[in-house]
């Protein structure tokens, strides 16, 4: 129980706030220390991320794909598609197409009836039991249960076939009371035959009926076909697919062309989509690093610290905000791990790039891409004339440049990818990931034993402040009794007088 200043007259309450404040100074700093070292984590965090977005952009850098500085312009038949890959080259071409990959296929030539001539469904069950072999590059037998419905025999070719050739697409059609079967795959590898057997191997006409419709031993697919296409008079024949690429022109097939038909192809150099991939890569740079820049020289102001709720309590928000925007400043001031990222960033960006042929292009400035001044961190400016140039005169120069990889070294892409990387990692490890749920970073660590120490803190301030109490109650109960004491002997020796 606590007694306060009933005997004494004294503040007690007031007396022992004082005391405690004193005694908290320690556990103030340090939780202090806490908040800028949580703003420090947000501030680095906050950091990682912009580096993490700009480490996904700089991805298209190293890839041959991005600088793909031709475009292609289709006239004629329109047989076929026709886009343009980083090996395309300057010219007119005449595309011809021969024939389609097609997929082999079976569908039932009549619809399938039960007993009672009405047209199954594919929760009917089949009604008789013998083999199914599917005769493709190697043969698959397939046993039927009567009990089994069409849907379960349809499931069941499918999955018995999946790791052949052809694997096979299964369908029971409850509209048209047919099978409908197809090979995944395009091309004549895919075509296949279907025998019907019984057990020992004779044939079983009705089970080929509850397949194919009719009562027959055996059926075979549609004849399925290679894709053949003609470019410049070089035919290009045995075509598993629709699409393929010839003389870095990627061709996707639509159509066989009638005798004397064909489409015209244009090909010529188009730098703008890489020129505008690079700059959309270095606008986005740029003010990444102005940001950074400015925090690492932003000014710190050490009597600003973080406020406490008991100091909030005697401001205003005006007050609070202004307080607490010079108390975040220069929450990254001189940060190593920074410094080093614009220092290396820097370095990636106009290192000269090595093993590339002798006299071909090997550094940024030589397509129009320079930095500033070194106080600006490493901005890059663009010469967009010298930049278009470049990839319209030296397109294969210019992705060799960026997406070289030997061991002389790493094209520029390739090199800023990289390091963005790196950087990323640091700054994970020094703060933890933004987007990762798993955190055992430096910063993470500390603000743990932060909080385990202002733990400590709190329960021994709470027995100190008991401490105080039980010394002034003490002193109460004391003077209390000694007033009670006094009241007595003056009753009694004086109260005669």
């Amino acid at each position: 129980m606590r007694v306060g200043g009933l005997a004494s007259g004294m503040d007690t309450d007031s007396i022992v706030k004082q005391m405690m404040q004193i005694q908290k100074m320690p556990l103030d700093k340090l939780m202090q220390q806490k908040v800028w070292t949580e703003w420090q984590q947000e501030a680095t965090r906050k950091q990682n991320l912009t580096f993490s977005n700009l480490r996904t952009s700089a991805s298209n850098l190293r890839l041959q794909s991005s600088f793909n500085a031709y475009s292609a312009q289709t006239s004629g038949s329109g047989s076929a598609s026709i886009t343009t890959t980083a090996q395309a080259m300057n010219g007119t071409y005449d595309v011809r197409v021969n024939s389609l990959a097609t997929p082999a296929k079976m569908t039932s030539g009549a619809q399938i009836l039960k007993a009672n001539d009405q047209p199954a469904k594919s929760t009917d069950t089949i009604g008789v039991a013998g083999q199914i072999t599917v005769q493709g590059t190697t043969a698959i037998e397939v046993s039927i249960t009567e009990n089994m419905t069409y849907a379960d025999v349809a499931k069941k070719l499918q999955d018995a076939t999946a790791g052949s050739e052809p694997a096979l697409r299964v369908n029971f059609d409850n509209t048209t009371s047919r099978f409908f079967i197809t090979s995944k795959e395009l091309g004549a590898a895919q075509n296949f035959t279907m025998k019907f057997t019984n057990d020992d191997g004779t044939d079983n006409v009705d089970l080929g009926r509850q397949i194919t419709g009719t009562a027959q031993s055996s059926i075979a697919s549609t004849v399925a076909t290679n894709g053949s296409v003609t470019i410049d008079g070089v035919t290009v024949d045995g075509l598993k697919t629709d699409k393929t690429t010839v003389n870095g022109l990627t061709i996707q097939l639509l159509k066989v062309d009638a005798p004397g038909a064909s489409t015209t192809v244009r090909v010529q150099a188009d730098p703008s989509k890489p020129t505008q991939m690079i700059k959309d890569f270095v606008d986005s740079y740029n003010k990444a690093i102005e940001d950074l820049q400015k925090q690492i020289v932003e000014k710190r102001y050490p009597n600003f610290q973080p406020l406490s709720d008991d100091q909030k309590k005697d401001m205003s928000e005006k007050e609070i905000e202004l307080w607490e925007e010079k108390a975040r400043s220069g929450l990254l001031r001189n940060d190593p791990v920074m410094k080093s990222a614009l220092q290396d960033l820097r370095r990636a960006f106009m290192d000269q790039v090595g093993g590339v042929a002798p006299g071909n292009l090997n550094m940024l400035s030589q397509i129009g891409i320079n930095t500033g001044d070194y106080r600006e961190g490493g901005k890059l400016f663009i010469d967009e004339a010298k930049l278009s140039a470049a990839l319209t005169e030296k397109p294969d120069e210019v992705m060799q440049l960026f997406t070289v990889r030997n061991d002389a070294g790493n094209g520029v892409g390739a090199r800023v990818y990289d390091k963005l990387n790196d950087i990323v990692r640091s700054l994970s490890a020094q703060a933890g990931s933004p987007t990762s749920s798993v955190d055992n970073s430096t910063m993470t660590k500390k603000l743990r034993r932060m909080e385990s120490e202002i733990t400590r803190w709190q329960t021994r301030l709470t027995g100190i402040e008991d401490r105080y109490w039980s010394q002034f109650t003490a002193m109460e109960k004391a003077l209390s009794k000694m007033n009670s004491q006094s009241a007595w002997m003056q009753q009694n020796l004086f109260g005669g007088m």
